[in-house]
């Protein structure tokens, strides 16, 4: 087993990739306290989408598998109310989990390592002129630079985020290990949808 380390936990209705972009609009005692004691220790929190429950109230049941969130910017311009944007960083599995007296959870989590970059293969490089497409049209706030487009891991990450695709589908291909199996997933998809040439 890799070595574990302890973080705090925001279950949510959505999944963080890695590199991926999340604003978040907290309200929650729980949730403004932990996100002080992150930015104060410059310390990360884990994102893991909702198995059972809601995102207020009592505490969720989330996935096993989930994405190290680092805050970036934030704003508190009105009282009780702060923003955050993060940065997606290391998938995770969830070991263990505890609840505390405040409804906040936190985990030991073992960090998935990633594969090694491996480029687009011929055959999915119908996929590229579409991402390109709309990271142009975004902006470099929702796709923060560098862009790989070389990177089979980075592209498959983005088209998953962008996908209208059920919440979780989105989880299971986080979940995937092999980055070409993602792609060629989201090629057949994009194919059946004709959101791209049927021949590329």
């Amino acid at each position: 087993m890799h070595d574990t380390v302890e973080i705090p936990l925001f279950p949510l209705h959505t999944v963080l990739f890695p590199d991926g972009v999340l604003s978040l609009k907290l309200f929650e005692a729980r949730y403004l306290d932990m996100a002080a004691r992150c930015m104060r220790a410059n310390a990360p929190f884990g994102v893991c989408l909702i198995q059972e429950g809601g995102e207020v109230g009592n505490p969720a049941v989330p996935f096993e598998t989930g994405t190290v969130a680092r805050i970036g910017d934030w704003d508190m311009s009105q009282p009780g109310l702060l923003f955050i944007t993060c940065r997606g960083g290391e998938r995770f599995r969830i070991v263990s989990r505890d609840i505390h007296s405040d409804r906040l959870q936190t985990a030991r989590v073992e960090v998935i390592l990633e594969p090694p970059v491996e480029s687009v293969p011929d055959e999915l490089h119908g996929l590229l002129p579409l991402l390109r497409a709309i990271v142009v049209d975004a902006g470099d706030e929702m796709f923060p630079p560098p862009h790989r487009f070389d990177d089979a891991s980075w592209v498959g990450y983005r088209l998953a985020e962008i996908l209208p695709i059920p919440v979780k589908a989105r989880q299971r291909l986080l979940e995937l290990q092999d980055p070409l199996s993602r792609l060629e997933i989201i090629h057949a998809y994009l194919q059946q949808h004709q959101l791209i040439d049927s021949r590329d």
